[in-house]
Protein backbone atom coordinates (compact mmCIF):
# COMPACT_ATOMS: atom_id res chain seq x y z
CA UNK A 1 0.00 0.00 0.00
CA UNK A 2 1.21 3.87 -0.87
CA UNK A 3 2.45 5.69 2.12
CA UNK A 4 3.30 8.64 0.67
CA UNK A 5 1.14 11.76 1.27
CA UNK A 6 -0.79 12.36 -1.63
CA UNK A 7 -2.64 15.40 -2.27
CA UNK A 8 -5.39 14.67 -4.22
CA UNK A 9 -8.46 12.37 -4.00
CA UNK A 10 -7.35 10.61 -7.02
CA UNK A 11 -5.24 8.29 -4.84
CA UNK A 12 -2.93 8.13 -8.24
CA UNK A 13 1.15 7.75 -8.23
CA UNK A 14 3.32 9.50 -5.61
CA UNK A 15 5.95 9.62 -8.07
CA UNK A 16 8.27 7.09 -5.82
CA UNK A 17 11.55 6.08 -8.48
CA UNK A 18 12.15 3.16 -9.47
CA UNK A 19 8.27 1.50 -9.46
CA UNK A 20 7.64 -0.56 -12.15
CA UNK A 21 4.06 -0.37 -11.15
CA UNK A 22 2.36 2.42 -9.63
CA UNK A 23 -0.53 2.17 -6.81
CA UNK A 24 -2.79 3.21 -9.01
CA UNK A 25 -2.33 0.31 -11.34
CA UNK A 26 -0.84 2.24 -14.34
CA UNK A 27 2.78 1.23 -15.38
CA UNK A 28 5.97 2.95 -15.11
CA UNK A 29 6.84 1.99 -18.83
CA UNK A 30 7.36 5.42 -19.95
CA UNK A 31 11.65 6.26 -20.73
CA UNK A 32 13.04 9.52 -20.23
CA UNK A 33 13.83 9.47 -23.43
CA UNK A 34 10.18 8.87 -24.01
CA UNK A 35 9.08 12.00 -21.74
CA UNK A 36 11.45 14.45 -23.45
CA UNK A 37 10.24 13.96 -26.92
CA UNK A 38 6.44 14.06 -25.68
CA UNK A 39 7.36 17.08 -23.97
CA UNK A 40 8.90 18.56 -26.86
CA UNK A 41 6.46 17.31 -29.91
CA UNK A 42 3.44 18.74 -27.55
CA UNK A 43 4.00 22.08 -28.92
CA UNK A 44 4.18 21.25 -32.48
CA UNK A 45 0.61 20.36 -33.69
CA UNK A 46 -0.33 19.89 -37.42
CA UNK A 47 -2.09 23.47 -36.61
CA UNK A 48 1.52 24.87 -37.25
CA UNK A 49 2.28 23.55 -40.56
CA UNK A 50 -1.60 23.65 -41.94
CA UNK A 51 -2.37 27.01 -40.00
CA UNK A 52 -0.03 29.68 -39.91
CA UNK A 53 -0.77 30.78 -43.55
CA UNK A 54 -4.14 32.32 -42.31
CA UNK A 55 -2.47 34.17 -39.60
CA UNK A 56 0.21 35.27 -41.94
CA UNK A 57 -2.12 36.73 -44.27
CA UNK A 58 -4.76 38.56 -41.28
CA UNK A 59 -1.64 40.09 -39.64
CA UNK A 60 1.22 40.11 -42.08
CA UNK A 61 4.87 40.19 -39.65
CA UNK A 62 3.17 41.23 -36.60
CA UNK A 63 1.87 37.71 -36.28
CA UNK A 64 5.46 37.34 -34.84
CA UNK A 65 3.72 39.43 -32.01
CA UNK A 66 0.79 36.90 -32.00
CA UNK A 67 2.47 34.19 -31.08
CA UNK A 68 4.62 35.36 -28.50
CA UNK A 69 1.93 36.86 -26.78
CA UNK A 70 0.38 32.62 -27.05
CA UNK A 71 3.28 31.63 -26.44
CA UNK A 72 3.85 33.55 -23.32
CA UNK A 73 0.43 32.62 -22.12
CA UNK A 74 1.23 28.83 -22.54
CA UNK A 75 4.34 29.10 -20.67
CA UNK A 76 3.11 30.91 -18.01
CA UNK A 77 0.17 28.16 -17.82
CA UNK A 78 2.40 25.37 -17.91
CA UNK A 79 4.33 26.75 -15.00
CA UNK A 80 1.45 26.85 -12.99
CA UNK A 81 0.46 23.40 -13.85
CA UNK A 82 4.44 22.01 -13.53
CA UNK A 83 3.93 23.74 -9.87
CA UNK A 84 1.24 21.16 -9.35
CA UNK A 85 2.20 18.70 -10.98
CA UNK A 86 5.51 18.41 -9.18
CA UNK A 87 3.95 18.40 -6.02
CA UNK A 88 1.56 15.88 -7.20
CA UNK A 89 1.70 13.81 -10.33
CA UNK A 90 -1.23 11.80 -10.96
CA UNK A 91 -2.58 10.39 -14.52
CA UNK A 92 -5.49 12.63 -13.87
CA UNK A 93 -3.03 16.17 -14.21
CA UNK A 94 -5.22 19.21 -14.09
CA UNK A 95 -8.51 17.65 -13.53
CA UNK A 96 -7.39 15.99 -10.24
CA UNK A 97 -5.55 19.28 -9.09
CA UNK A 98 -9.25 20.88 -9.70
CA UNK A 99 -10.89 18.47 -7.92
CA UNK A 100 -8.63 19.58 -4.75
CA UNK A 101 -8.59 22.85 -5.57
CA UNK A 102 -11.90 23.56 -6.53
CA UNK A 103 -14.05 21.13 -6.26
CA UNK A 104 -15.25 17.87 -6.85
CA UNK A 105 -17.58 19.74 -9.84
CA UNK A 106 -14.23 21.16 -11.66
CA UNK A 107 -12.22 18.45 -11.40
CA UNK A 108 -15.48 16.30 -13.72
CA UNK A 109 -16.34 19.15 -16.07
CA UNK A 110 -13.02 19.83 -16.84
CA UNK A 111 -11.81 16.39 -17.30
CA UNK A 112 -14.84 15.48 -18.97
CA UNK A 113 -14.83 19.28 -21.19
CA UNK A 114 -11.16 17.81 -22.09
CA UNK A 115 -11.86 14.30 -22.97
CA UNK A 116 -14.69 15.59 -25.22
CA UNK A 117 -11.99 18.04 -26.84
CA UNK A 118 -9.75 14.90 -27.27
CA UNK A 119 -12.12 12.43 -29.15
CA UNK A 120 -13.33 15.17 -31.53
CA UNK A 121 -9.96 15.76 -32.24
CA UNK A 122 -9.09 12.43 -33.14
CA UNK A 123 -11.74 12.48 -36.04
CA UNK A 124 -10.29 15.70 -37.04
CA UNK A 125 -6.58 13.94 -37.53
CA UNK A 126 -7.83 11.18 -38.59
CA UNK A 127 -9.41 12.96 -41.82
CA UNK A 128 -6.65 14.91 -42.19
CA UNK A 129 -4.02 11.40 -42.52
CA UNK A 130 -6.72 9.68 -44.27
CA UNK A 131 -6.63 12.80 -46.90
CA UNK A 132 -2.61 12.32 -46.93
CA UNK A 133 -2.86 8.86 -47.54
CA UNK A 134 -5.89 9.14 -50.09
CA UNK A 135 -3.40 11.46 -52.19
CA UNK A 136 -0.75 8.87 -52.75
CA UNK A 137 -2.71 5.68 -52.59
CA UNK A 138 -6.04 6.70 -54.11
CA UNK A 139 -7.04 2.79 -54.76
CA UNK A 140 -8.15 2.68 -50.80
CA UNK A 141 -11.09 4.63 -50.25
CA UNK A 142 -10.53 7.82 -47.67
CA UNK A 143 -12.44 6.07 -45.13
CA UNK A 144 -10.86 3.00 -45.15
CA UNK A 145 -7.56 4.87 -44.49
CA UNK A 146 -9.47 6.58 -41.34
CA UNK A 147 -10.18 3.54 -40.52
CA UNK A 148 -6.89 2.18 -41.12
CA UNK A 149 -4.87 4.49 -39.03
CA UNK A 150 -7.43 4.79 -36.21
CA UNK A 151 -7.24 0.59 -35.35
CA UNK A 152 -3.53 0.83 -36.14
CA UNK A 153 -3.16 3.84 -33.46
CA UNK A 154 -5.68 1.80 -31.01
CA UNK A 155 -4.21 -1.31 -31.02
CA UNK A 156 -0.51 0.65 -30.77
CA UNK A 157 -2.14 2.04 -27.34
CA UNK A 158 -3.90 -1.04 -25.88
CA UNK A 159 -0.24 -2.77 -26.19
CA UNK A 160 1.35 -1.17 -23.57
CA UNK A 161 2.25 2.38 -22.08
CA UNK A 162 5.80 1.79 -23.71
CA UNK A 163 4.50 1.38 -27.47
CA UNK A 164 2.50 4.31 -27.35
CA UNK A 165 5.78 5.71 -25.92
CA UNK A 166 7.93 4.77 -28.49
CA UNK A 167 5.57 5.66 -31.26
CA UNK A 168 5.63 9.20 -30.16
CA UNK A 169 9.02 9.01 -29.53
CA UNK A 170 9.59 8.72 -33.21
CA UNK A 171 6.65 10.20 -34.90
CA UNK A 172 7.73 13.64 -32.58
CA UNK A 173 11.02 13.32 -33.33
CA UNK A 174 10.75 13.58 -37.11
CA UNK A 175 8.49 16.66 -36.12
CA UNK A 176 11.53 18.11 -34.02
CA UNK A 177 14.07 17.31 -36.87
CA UNK A 178 12.11 18.96 -39.51
CA UNK A 179 11.27 22.00 -38.13
CA UNK A 180 15.26 22.44 -37.16
CA UNK A 181 15.97 21.11 -40.87
CA UNK A 182 13.82 24.17 -42.18
CA UNK A 183 14.97 26.85 -39.48
CA UNK A 184 18.47 25.88 -40.12
CA UNK A 185 18.39 25.91 -43.86
CA UNK A 186 15.78 28.67 -44.63
CA UNK A 187 18.02 31.00 -42.13
CA UNK A 188 20.60 29.99 -44.57
CA UNK A 189 18.86 30.52 -46.85
CA UNK A 190 17.60 34.37 -45.39
CA UNK A 191 21.78 35.37 -45.13
CA UNK A 192 22.12 34.28 -48.72
CA UNK A 193 24.65 31.72 -47.80
CA UNK A 194 22.49 28.33 -48.83
CA UNK A 195 24.81 27.13 -51.87
CA UNK A 196 22.59 26.68 -54.89
CA UNK A 197 19.49 28.40 -53.36
CA UNK A 198 17.42 30.83 -55.01
CA UNK A 199 17.13 33.69 -52.73
CA UNK A 200 15.95 36.71 -55.04
CA UNK A 201 13.13 37.20 -52.20
CA UNK A 202 14.59 36.36 -49.36
CA UNK A 203 16.19 38.83 -46.68
CA UNK A 204 14.91 40.21 -43.42
CA UNK A 205 13.44 43.33 -45.51
CA UNK A 206 10.20 41.38 -46.12
CA UNK A 207 10.03 42.01 -42.26
CA UNK A 208 9.28 45.97 -43.01
CA UNK A 209 8.64 46.48 -46.42
CA UNK A 210 5.53 45.77 -47.91
CA UNK A 211 3.01 47.71 -46.05
CA UNK A 212 5.52 47.37 -43.07
CA UNK A 213 5.50 45.25 -40.19
CA UNK A 214 2.04 45.47 -39.08
CA UNK A 215 0.59 46.11 -42.30
CA UNK A 216 -3.49 45.44 -41.57
CA UNK A 217 -2.81 47.43 -38.19
CA UNK A 218 -2.36 46.88 -34.39
CA UNK A 219 -6.19 45.32 -34.47
CA UNK A 220 -4.65 42.26 -36.58
CA UNK A 221 -2.41 41.21 -33.60
CA UNK A 222 -5.83 40.27 -32.03
CA UNK A 223 -7.03 38.20 -35.45
CA UNK A 224 -3.42 36.30 -35.27
CA UNK A 225 -4.08 35.27 -31.99
CA UNK A 226 -7.33 33.74 -32.59
CA UNK A 227 -5.65 32.30 -35.65
CA UNK A 228 -2.74 30.86 -33.90
CA UNK A 229 -3.88 29.84 -30.19
CA UNK A 230 -5.46 26.93 -30.45
CA UNK A 231 -2.12 25.45 -32.60
CA UNK A 232 -0.64 24.70 -28.91
CA UNK A 233 -2.68 23.07 -27.79
CA UNK A 234 -0.61 19.93 -26.48
CA UNK A 235 1.94 20.93 -24.07
CA UNK A 236 0.16 20.04 -21.48
CA UNK A 237 -0.04 16.47 -22.29
CA UNK A 238 3.42 15.66 -20.72
CA UNK A 239 2.25 16.35 -17.45
CA UNK A 240 -0.23 13.35 -17.78
CA UNK A 241 2.47 10.79 -19.19
CA UNK A 242 4.93 11.54 -16.83
CA UNK A 243 2.18 10.10 -14.21
CA UNK A 244 3.31 6.71 -15.62
CA UNK A 245 7.68 7.06 -15.88
CA UNK A 246 9.68 5.85 -13.16
CA UNK A 247 10.40 9.50 -11.77
CA UNK A 248 7.13 11.23 -12.80
CA UNK A 249 8.45 14.83 -10.42
CA UNK A 250 11.99 14.92 -12.39
CA UNK A 251 10.21 14.45 -15.68
CA UNK A 252 7.52 17.35 -14.94
CA UNK A 253 10.05 19.99 -13.89
CA UNK A 254 12.52 19.14 -16.49
CA UNK A 255 9.09 19.60 -18.98
CA UNK A 256 7.98 23.02 -17.89
CA UNK A 257 11.47 23.92 -17.32
CA UNK A 258 12.19 24.05 -21.28
CA UNK A 259 8.71 25.38 -22.48
CA UNK A 260 10.21 28.75 -23.12
CA UNK A 261 12.91 27.41 -25.87
CA UNK A 262 10.49 24.84 -27.19
CA UNK A 263 7.86 27.66 -27.96
CA UNK A 264 10.75 30.01 -29.24
CA UNK A 265 12.75 28.28 -31.32
CA UNK A 266 9.93 25.71 -32.84
CA UNK A 267 7.03 28.40 -32.87
CA UNK A 268 8.90 31.90 -33.17
CA UNK A 269 12.01 30.61 -34.77
CA UNK A 270 10.07 28.70 -37.73
CA UNK A 271 7.77 31.56 -38.48
CA UNK A 272 10.19 34.41 -38.58
CA UNK A 273 12.08 32.05 -40.98
CA UNK A 274 8.80 32.26 -43.17
CA UNK A 275 7.77 35.90 -42.99
CA UNK A 276 12.08 36.73 -43.61
CA UNK A 277 11.94 34.44 -47.02
CA UNK A 278 8.96 35.82 -48.83
CA UNK A 279 6.67 38.94 -48.35
CA UNK A 280 3.86 38.34 -46.38
CA UNK A 281 1.53 38.77 -49.27
CA UNK A 282 2.92 36.30 -51.35
CA UNK A 283 -0.04 34.43 -52.95
CA UNK A 284 1.83 30.87 -52.95
CA UNK A 285 1.58 31.28 -48.88
CA UNK A 286 -2.06 31.05 -49.25
CA UNK A 287 -2.30 28.62 -52.04
CA UNK A 288 0.23 25.62 -51.31
CA UNK A 289 0.43 26.58 -47.46
CA UNK A 290 3.26 28.66 -45.65
CA UNK A 291 6.20 26.07 -45.23
CA UNK A 292 5.78 24.24 -48.62
CA UNK A 293 5.97 28.08 -50.52
CA UNK A 294 9.11 29.04 -48.24
CA UNK A 295 10.70 25.91 -49.46
CA UNK A 296 9.55 25.96 -52.95
CA UNK A 297 11.20 29.85 -53.08
CA UNK A 298 14.33 29.05 -52.73
CA UNK A 299 14.74 26.00 -54.75
CA UNK A 300 14.46 22.86 -52.45
CA UNK A 301 12.64 20.40 -54.75
CA UNK A 302 9.47 18.34 -54.11
CA UNK A 303 8.74 20.64 -51.25
CA UNK A 304 5.30 19.82 -50.83
CA UNK A 305 5.49 16.01 -50.91
CA UNK A 306 8.07 16.15 -48.27
CA UNK A 307 6.17 18.66 -46.39
CA UNK A 308 3.25 15.97 -46.81
CA UNK A 309 5.28 13.31 -45.15
CA UNK A 310 6.22 15.86 -41.99
CA UNK A 311 2.05 16.50 -41.98
CA UNK A 312 1.26 13.17 -42.24
CA UNK A 313 3.98 12.46 -38.81
CA UNK A 314 2.33 15.61 -37.15
CA UNK A 315 -1.03 14.03 -37.86
CA UNK A 316 -0.18 10.78 -36.51
CA UNK A 317 1.79 12.11 -33.21
CA UNK A 318 -1.60 13.75 -32.69
CA UNK A 319 -3.65 10.77 -33.26
CA UNK A 320 -1.63 9.03 -30.65
CA UNK A 321 -1.31 11.32 -27.99
CA UNK A 322 -4.57 12.27 -28.60
CA UNK A 323 -6.16 9.02 -27.70
CA UNK A 324 -3.85 8.57 -25.05
CA UNK A 325 -4.56 11.69 -22.89
CA UNK A 326 -8.36 10.90 -23.90
CA UNK A 327 -7.98 7.51 -22.51
CA UNK A 328 -5.68 8.53 -19.35
CA UNK A 329 -8.46 11.45 -18.31
CA UNK A 330 -11.44 8.92 -18.79
CA UNK A 331 -8.96 6.56 -16.03
CA UNK A 332 -8.66 9.19 -14.00
CA UNK A 333 -12.53 10.43 -13.73
CA UNK A 334 -13.15 6.47 -13.09
CA UNK A 335 -10.51 5.98 -10.21
CA UNK A 336 -12.09 9.54 -8.97
CA UNK A 337 -15.66 7.80 -8.83
CA UNK A 338 -16.85 10.76 -12.05
CA UNK A 339 -16.65 8.04 -14.50
CA UNK A 340 -17.92 4.41 -14.98
CA UNK A 341 -15.79 1.43 -12.73
CA UNK A 342 -14.78 0.12 -15.54
CA UNK A 343 -13.01 3.13 -16.77
CA UNK A 344 -10.20 2.78 -13.25
CA UNK A 345 -9.13 -0.97 -14.03
CA UNK A 346 -5.72 -1.82 -16.10
CA UNK A 347 -5.07 -4.78 -17.35
CA UNK A 348 -1.91 -7.06 -16.33
CA UNK A 349 0.42 -4.70 -18.59
CA UNK A 350 -1.05 -1.26 -16.94
CA UNK A 351 -3.28 -0.09 -19.78
CA UNK A 352 -6.79 1.36 -18.70
CA UNK A 353 -8.27 -0.98 -21.66
CA UNK A 354 -11.56 -0.13 -21.23
CA UNK A 355 -11.26 3.89 -21.28
CA UNK A 356 -9.42 3.26 -24.48
CA UNK A 357 -11.60 1.63 -25.59
CA UNK A 358 -14.10 3.77 -24.60
CA UNK A 359 -12.69 6.78 -25.85
CA UNK A 360 -11.60 5.07 -29.35
CA UNK A 361 -15.50 4.13 -29.77
CA UNK A 362 -16.45 7.84 -29.50
CA UNK A 363 -13.51 8.67 -32.07
CA UNK A 364 -14.81 6.92 -34.74
CA UNK A 365 -18.72 7.99 -34.28
CA UNK A 366 -17.31 11.13 -34.46
CA UNK A 367 -15.55 9.79 -37.77
CA UNK A 368 -18.83 8.83 -38.76
CA UNK A 369 -20.43 11.96 -38.62
CA UNK A 370 -17.62 13.77 -40.28
CA UNK A 371 -18.13 11.78 -43.43
CA UNK A 372 -21.98 11.39 -43.16
CA UNK A 373 -23.02 14.96 -41.64
CA UNK A 374 -19.46 17.20 -41.90
CA UNK A 375 -21.60 20.70 -42.18
CA UNK A 376 -24.53 20.10 -39.42
CA UNK A 377 -23.56 17.01 -36.43
CA UNK A 378 -19.89 16.66 -36.96
CA UNK A 379 -19.45 20.77 -37.24
CA UNK A 380 -21.66 20.88 -34.04
CA UNK A 381 -19.12 18.69 -32.99
CA UNK A 382 -15.98 20.34 -33.52
CA UNK A 383 -17.39 23.78 -32.92
CA UNK A 384 -18.78 22.98 -28.68
CA UNK A 385 -15.02 21.64 -28.57
CA UNK A 386 -13.39 25.01 -29.94
CA UNK A 387 -13.10 26.85 -26.90
CA UNK A 388 -12.24 24.28 -24.20
CA UNK A 389 -8.69 24.62 -24.91
CA UNK A 390 -8.70 27.93 -23.11
CA UNK A 391 -11.47 26.83 -20.62
CA UNK A 392 -8.86 24.34 -19.64
CA UNK A 393 -5.68 26.73 -19.16
CA UNK A 394 -8.66 29.16 -17.45
CA UNK A 395 -9.27 26.20 -14.62
CA UNK A 396 -5.52 25.52 -14.31
CA UNK A 397 -4.51 29.36 -13.27
CA UNK A 398 -7.27 29.29 -10.76
CA UNK A 399 -6.37 25.87 -9.27
CA UNK A 400 -3.13 27.13 -8.95
CA UNK A 401 -4.23 29.96 -7.00
CA UNK A 402 -5.34 27.45 -4.21
CA UNK A 403 -3.32 24.46 -4.38
CA UNK A 404 -0.53 27.26 -3.81
CA UNK A 405 -2.28 27.28 -0.39
CA UNK A 406 -2.70 23.71 0.11
CA UNK A 407 0.74 22.33 -0.83
CA UNK A 408 2.38 24.85 1.50
CA UNK A 409 0.04 23.91 4.39
CA UNK A 410 0.56 20.21 4.02
CA UNK A 411 3.58 19.61 2.42
CA UNK A 412 5.77 22.48 1.56
CA UNK A 413 8.74 20.51 0.65
CA UNK A 414 6.97 19.33 -2.48
CA UNK A 415 7.05 22.76 -3.76
CA UNK A 416 10.05 22.42 -6.02
CA UNK A 417 8.52 24.64 -9.34
CA UNK A 418 7.43 27.57 -8.67
CA UNK A 419 4.81 29.92 -10.41
CA UNK A 420 6.98 34.05 -11.28
CA UNK A 421 5.63 36.28 -9.40
CA UNK A 422 2.64 34.66 -7.94
CA UNK A 423 -0.04 35.33 -7.62
CA UNK A 424 0.30 38.55 -10.21
CA UNK A 425 1.50 36.58 -13.25
CA UNK A 426 -1.21 34.14 -11.96
CA UNK A 427 -3.89 36.75 -12.26
CA UNK A 428 -2.62 38.39 -15.56
CA UNK A 429 -2.51 35.00 -17.20
CA UNK A 430 -6.33 34.91 -16.15
CA UNK A 431 -6.71 38.49 -17.84
CA UNK A 432 -5.75 37.33 -20.96
CA UNK A 433 -7.70 34.22 -21.56
CA UNK A 434 -10.78 36.25 -20.57
CA UNK A 435 -9.70 38.82 -23.17
CA UNK A 436 -8.88 36.72 -25.78
CA UNK A 437 -12.65 34.40 -25.02
CA UNK A 438 -14.09 37.96 -24.67
CA UNK A 439 -12.46 38.87 -27.98
CA UNK A 440 -13.70 35.94 -29.78
CA UNK A 441 -17.00 36.54 -28.59
CA UNK A 442 -16.54 40.50 -30.24
CA UNK A 443 -14.75 39.37 -33.47
CA UNK A 444 -18.26 37.32 -34.20
CA UNK A 445 -18.41 34.61 -37.05
CA UNK A 446 -16.49 31.22 -36.35
CA UNK A 447 -14.95 32.18 -33.55
CA UNK A 448 -18.10 33.63 -31.13
CA UNK A 449 -20.20 30.08 -32.42
CA UNK A 450 -17.14 28.52 -30.91
CA UNK A 451 -17.23 29.94 -27.58
CA UNK A 452 -21.14 30.41 -27.08
CA UNK A 453 -21.29 26.46 -28.29
CA UNK A 454 -18.27 25.84 -25.70
CA UNK A 455 -20.04 27.41 -22.94
CA UNK A 456 -23.33 25.73 -23.32
CA UNK A 457 -21.35 22.34 -23.51
CA UNK A 458 -19.53 23.30 -20.57
CA UNK A 459 -22.62 24.58 -18.63
CA UNK A 460 -24.43 20.96 -19.46
CA UNK A 461 -21.75 19.26 -17.72
CA UNK A 462 -21.61 21.86 -15.07
CA UNK A 463 -25.01 21.21 -14.25
CA UNK A 464 -24.69 17.45 -14.51
CA UNK A 465 -21.80 16.89 -11.94
CA UNK A 466 -24.00 19.28 -9.51
CA UNK A 467 -27.19 17.42 -9.97
CA UNK A 468 -25.61 14.26 -9.10
CA UNK A 469 -24.01 15.85 -6.02
CA UNK A 470 -27.22 16.99 -4.82
CA UNK A 471 -28.62 13.81 -5.16
CA UNK A 472 -26.09 11.80 -3.84
CA UNK A 473 -25.23 9.95 -6.21
CA UNK A 474 -21.26 10.79 -6.70
CA UNK A 475 -19.39 7.18 -6.31
CA UNK A 476 -16.76 6.84 -4.15
CA UNK A 477 -13.26 6.84 -5.28
CA UNK A 478 -11.78 4.00 -6.47
CA UNK A 479 -9.77 3.11 -3.64
CA UNK A 480 -6.26 2.07 -2.96
CA UNK A 481 -5.02 -1.25 -3.60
Amino acid sequence: MNTQPTLTKEGGNTGTTGDSQHSDGLQAGLKNRHLSMIAIGGVIGAGLFGGSAAGIKAAGPGILLSYALVGAMVVFVMRMLGEMSVANPTSGSFSAHADRALGRWAGFSIGWLYWFFWVVVLAVEATMGADILNGWIPAVPQWAWALIVMVVLTVTNLGSVASYGEFEFWFAGIKVVAIAAFIVVGGLAVFGVLPGADTAQAGLSNLTEHGGFLPNGYGAILTGILMVVFSFMGSEIVTLAAGESADPRRAVAKATNSVIWRVGIFYLGSILVVVSLLPWNDPSLQEDGSYVAALDSIGIPHAGQIMNVIILTAVLSCLNSGLYTASRMAYSLGRRGDAPKAFARTNAKGVPQAAIIGSVIFGFVAVFFNYKWPDTVFAFLLNASGAIALFVWLVICFSQLRMRKIILREAPEKLVVKMWLFPYLTWATIAMIVFVLGYMVYNGGAAREQVVLSLLVAGLVVAVSVVRDRLGRTPEPVAED
